[in-house]
């Protein structure tokens, strides 16, 4: 579902090392053993091979640090040349505050909107909106204060009891005894399509999980993808929602993992929690 209450089919709910290989025929070859014996010019040709590739290493690596630390480098004219792409994460601490459990105070850039567009993604495609007390919390907490009531009453309706019964939930949103239920929404990445002084469109690809754990459990958890775009309206110092839609995919091919038993996914969302987002 969209997050300005609109329905939509399915919901929206290492360390690297530079090796040197020797030249072939050293470490003694055949277990140590046997290997023919090298002349002292052939030994000491291999030694300026070693040499030479170890000082070609060390200048490739201080050829890459080079620069002032920044995600991209420019040309005289100014012009973007190599570095970090468009969906390279800054590193940056989005915020340092929250409301309602909620990061906000979200700088008024670019990257503060969309480090705005993926908690709120989050936040409104968590398993709290299932709950109307906590839904009402969490849509006051992201909402613009002239949305306020557009967006609460389109969730109210969603989030219908016919609709919570139909997925195997109370009328608080809570699972059956010997279940967990399982809301959540990932953010992979995003995109701002528009941005003002005072209003930003941001593209938010998403990754998300739902269903229920439970032996006996008719909607079992499931993943999807799907693409939430949120416009955003910059109000007394922070980003927040004006309305929001949603959209299937990008979807990637799934993997060969196998699949896990509902036990260890009932585990895993209990005990890994969520994240806050940055861009």
């Amino acid at each position: 579902m969209s997050l300005d209450g609109e329905r939509n089919d399915g919901l929206y709910g290492g360390s690297g090392e530079t090796r040197t290989r020797l030249p072939e025929g050293e470490g003694g070859g055949q277990g140590g053993y046997g290997g023919p014996r090298r002349s002292s010019r052939s030994s000491s040709r291999s030694l300026v091979t070693v040499v030479g590739v170890v000082v070609l290493l060390i200048a490739a690596i201080a050829f890459a640090n080079r620069g002032d630390g920044g995600d991209e480098s420019t040309s005289g004219e100014g012009e973007r040349t190599a570095g970090a792409g468009p969906t390279a994460a800054s590193g940056k601490k989005p915020v340092n505050g929250k409301t309602s459990g909620i990061p906000s105070g979200f700088a008024k850039s670019e990257q503060g909107a969309q480090s705005a567009a993926a908690n709120y993604a989050s936040a409104l495609g968590s398993d709290g909106m299932f709950n109307q007390a906590h839904r009402h919390q969490i849509v006051q907490a992201v909402a613009d204060p002239n949305s306020v009531k557009k967006l609460q009453a389109g969730f109210d309706s969603d989030y219908s009891q016919a609709f919570l019964k139909r997925i195997g939930l109370d009328k608080d949103g809570a699972a059956p005894a010997g279940s967990t239920f399982v809301n959540r929404t990932l953010p992979v990445g995003t995109k701002v399509t528009s941005f003002g002084s005072t209003s930003a469109t941001v593209e938010v690809w998403c990754s998300g999980l739902f269903g229920l754990t439970g032996e006996k459990t008719t909607n079992p958890v499931t993943g999807s993808w799907f693409t939430v775009t949120m416009k955003l309206k910059w109000s007394d110092g922070d980003w927040k929602v004006l309305a929001s839609s949603q959209k299937s995919g990008p979807t990637p091919v799934n993997g060969d993992n196998p699949i896990s038993g509902a036990d260890e996914i009932g585990k895993a969302v209990k005990e890994f929690g969520g994240f806050t987002y940055a861009r």
